[in-house]
């Protein structure tokens, strides 16, 4: 007995054991991409990767990422251009308590990452300018879908590289290689192209486009910025957690005040139409399941990775918009955007060398 006692003392008194509450309380921050062992574990607590080889479930998280980013943006402009539902604030909001919902069920239960808490006050005001940023962002986007086409909104959207490069030296003062900043050129050189043969181009729907694309940009730079430091860093996916209520909190006195009685309408139109429910539902899920591929994809390949596909998929989101709704495009508008897509990629390129020239 008492040498069973002497070595649970000696054991109960590792150091390392006596740390597990400690380190527990800290935010952990998960890589962006993590070791093929642990990739090829699966999705969260159901273990996927068990059933499927790497390869395929790969692929398929790829193609679930595709779909749900063409869907949300199909489902948005049918809500709001050809359905007639046009109230971008309200559909906003509803994709943040979705997001807010599927994201408190896929950490607190699917456990898809470890739960991570807000550690101050500082950090929670930070996380609420990032969602003030996110909301504006995201309603600009939706509002363009009423003015402009798909194929013109990615073509415009492809841009966002430019933003970033001039909030990244206007706010940090962060400057790139020459080779950089030229490749930025074609961007924008083919967006002017593209804009200037739009047959259904609009003034708003353009402006509030750029609008939203120079937010995303912001909002990634300042991301970068205030959540920089290991005890604040937080996870996208907890990110994404405390950043959907905000956001529609944030939302709706400007929801009630620029839309008025929006749920009065919603809800008679639903009586007259019960698929309008399933319209809101079903494009409010896909939102979520576009920020959950998002963080999949770059979980079992890699950050480039899905810059590159984000790249391609502009491209095949502007043709299933076109083959769908019907859209007129020009030459000279295809050229355009062809030449902005090319930016985008030497811009990749670009930075890829610039930071391996750095190292």
């Amino acid at each position: 007995m008492v040498e069973a006692q002497s070595w649970t003392t000696r054991r109960m008194s590792n150091p390392r054991l006596d740390n597990t509450t400690a380190i527990a309380d800290q935010a952990i921050d998960i890589p962006a991409t993590p070791t093929g062992d642990v990739r090829n574990g699966g999705l969260g607590m159901y273990g996927l990767g068990s059933y499927f080889s790497p390869n395929v479930l790969t692929a398929v998280i790829i193609a679930s990422w595709y779909f749900s980013n063409i869907g949300v943006l199909l489902l948005n402009k049918y809500l709001l251009s050809i359905y007639g539902f046009r109230y971008p604030i309200f559909l906003t909001m509803l994709h943040m308590i979705a997001c807010a919902f599927y994201s408190s069920i896929a950490i607190n239960f699917l456990e898809v990452v470890p739960r991570q808490h807000i550690l101050s006050r500082k950090q929670f005001l930070k996380i609420f300018a990032l969602s003030a940023i996110f909301c504006f962002s995201v309603v600009c986007g939706n509002t363009s879908l009423r003015y402009i086409p798909i194929s013109f909104n990615q073509a415009v959207g492809a841009t966002g590289p430019f933003f970033t490069a001039i909030f990244a030296f206007v706010i940090t003062c962060k400057k790139e290689s020459a080779e950089v900043y030229l490749a930025l050129l074609p961007v924008v050189f083919g967006i002017v192209l593209a804009s200037n043969s739009e047959p259904l181009f609009n003034l708003f729907g353009f402006l509030v486009c750029v609008s939203s694309t120079a937010a995303r940009a912001l909002k990634s730079v300042v991301q970068g910025l205030l959540l920089s430091s290991d005890s604040e860093k937080l996870h996208s996916m907890n990110l994404l957690l405390y950043m959907a209520p905000m956001a529609a909190m944030i939302l709706l006195p400007f929801t009630l005040y620029i839309e008025g009685n929006v749920a009065s309408v919603a809800i008679e139109k639903a009586k007259g139409d019960p698929f309008m429910v399933f319209l809101l539902i079903g494009n409010a899920t896909v939102a979520y399941l576009v920020n959950l591929t998002n963080f999949l994809v770059t979980k079992h390949t890699s950050a480039l990775t899905l810059q590159v596909l984000g790249n391609a998929k502009a491209a095949v989101a502007a043709c299933v918009s076109v083959l769908i709704f019907r859209n007129p495009v020009t030459v000279m508008g295809i050229v355009g955007f062809a030449v902005t897509t090319l930016g985008v990629v030497l811009y990749s390129e670009a930075k890829k060398r610039s930071k391996s020239i750095q190292k």
